[in-house]
């Protein structure tokens, strides 16, 4: 399914650009992170012709951005050279930078990119997309991504605050579906939705979200794999014009204590080969092919919690009454639950994925949540009766909210193995298996505060 571009498609864009002078070769790693390589111009046709090596170890790095040896592409393959090739359709601009430059997006090739090819977030995207093709369903997906606009100069103690508004003030309450607070940021929402529009990502709704300084805006929903290719280049493209306006995008799950946290909301459906709805049904409660989908996915959060949550401050986020909810539950037009079917026209139906923060790997978390729909269809899962009012109260279990217990969730899952291949799965848990020593073996401030005197 991977399209690797044209070299058409390369001259085409050097022609009607020709003050592009670098261009931003990158891939996505594990946790999200773009890495790679600013190329010359005049070097854009051969990556078109015949790829660009990459070392293998650039899709086994920690979030900080250090080997990890577990993974098996260190030193047992030499780190050895991995051939990516362009994909189609993301050769851009990048508006903000001072040097004109564009950015183009690789992934590794099926065979020519050995042994890199399995740790490839989008390759496993890929994989699972393909299984679920071939039983006849062709998914269809969205999301909503939250982030924070902050100042990227600090606060008096040296800690992160959010951006200042266009009068001068600072955001400082909560401001739910504010309207004058959009206005604050109008000059950074035209310039993001100019870039958007440049770069044919449709971006529509922005909302002002809870928090100060907390912004949403929806991407429109399309096949799967082009939705995710678009909520990654977004993400970089919201970084990069809010650097040029002074300020830093944030997409952590948790950023402050004692505001609320940042999610990821994940809107998918099932078509048949005509683009029809599968799930659309004047039942709110959709077709009995959503209600096996939906059972799925319930099946599966726990196995699958480390891609919808990859990091420790992920687990920050899950607090009662938060709207993040961490529990099997699934309702109708409910924000109190994890799984949501929204409201709506009946040829509209869809899931609302409600778990995953800001900081997951969109491939990752599609590729999990696409790979519970396909258990659920194949198994003939029941989901059980929609819950009805306050979800969080009527919960009878709930996911696990420590770091730990979500890597072990994911290592020991015979599922998880078969539907995202142990090459993957070696790579990943090694991944998370060095940060999480490396952030547990970190003494902060915390520590200090509560044990320097007391204990």
């Amino acid at each position: 399914m991977t399209t690797f571009a044209a070299v058409q498609e390369a001259q085409a864009f050097l022609a009607s650009h020709p003050d592009i002078e670098l261009i931003e070769l990158f891939i996505l790693d594990a946790n999200g992170v773009p890495r790679g390589k600013l190329l010359h111009r005049e070097e854009l046709l051969a990556l078109y012709q015949s790829g660009r090596p990459l070392p293998s170890t650039l899709l086994g790095l920690s979030i900080q951005g250090d080997d990890v040896e577990d993974t098996g592409l260190v030193w047992e393959v030499g780190d050895i050279d991995c051939r990516a090739y362009p994909l189609a359709g993301s050769l851009v601009r990048l508006p903000w930078r001072q040097i004109p430059t564009a950015a183009v997006q690789v992934s590794m090739h099926p065979s020519e990119g050995l042994p890199a090819t399995p740790a490839d977030p989008r390759q496993l995207l890929v994989r699972v997309i393909e299984q679920l093709e071939a039983d006849g369903h062709h998914p269809v997906m969205a999301c909503e991504l939250e982030f924070y606009l902050l100042d990227q100069k600090r606060d008096a103690r040296g800690r992160p605050q959010p951006a200042l508004d266009a009068d001068g003030s600072r955001p400082r309450q909560t401001q739910v579906y504010g309207l004058r607070e959009l206005e604050q940021i109008e000059p950074f929402l035209k310039d993001l939705y100019a870039a958007c529009k440049a770069q044919g990502i449709p971006a529509r709704t922005a909302i002002s979200e809870y928090a100060p300084g907390q912004v949403e805006i929806t991407l429109e929903h399309g096949p799967a794999l082009a939705a995710m290719d678009q909520a990654v280049r977004y993400k970089r493209l919201v970084k990069g014009v809010a650097h040029a306006h002074g300020m830093q995008a944030c997409f952590m799950a948790k950023p402050f204590d004692h505001l609320a946290g940042t999610g990821m909301h994940m809107h998918v459906s099932l078509a048949d080969g005509q683009g029809a709805n599968l799930f659309a049904s004047i039942d709110p409660a959709g077709t009995p092919l959503l209600r096996q989908a939906v059972g799925g996915m319930l099946a599966s959060l726990l196995d699958s919690l480390l891609l919808f949550c990859p990091n420790a401050n992920s687990y920050r986020r899950f607090q009662a009454n938060s709207y993040a909810p961490l529990a099997p539950t699934w309702g109708v037009d409910n924000r109190t639950v994890s799984l949501r079917v929204p409201g709506g026209p009946a040829n509209t139906r869809h899931v609302e994925h409600r778990i995953c923060g800001a900081d997951a790997n969109p491939y990752l978390a599609a590729a999990a949540i696409l790979a519970g729909i396909r258990r659920g269809i194949r198994e003939r899962l029941d989901p059980g009766a929609p819950i009805e009012g306050n979800g969080y109260a009527q919960a009878t279990e709930h996911l696990p909210t420590q770091w730990s217990a979500a890597i072990h969730a994911l290592e020991h899952s015979e599922w998880a193995r078969e539907a995202f291949g142990g090459a993957f799965l070696k790579v990943y848990l090694a991944i998370k298996h060095a940060e999480h020593r490396q952030f547990m073996g970190e003494v902060g401030e915390q520590d200090w505060r509560w044990y320097l005197s007391n204990a």
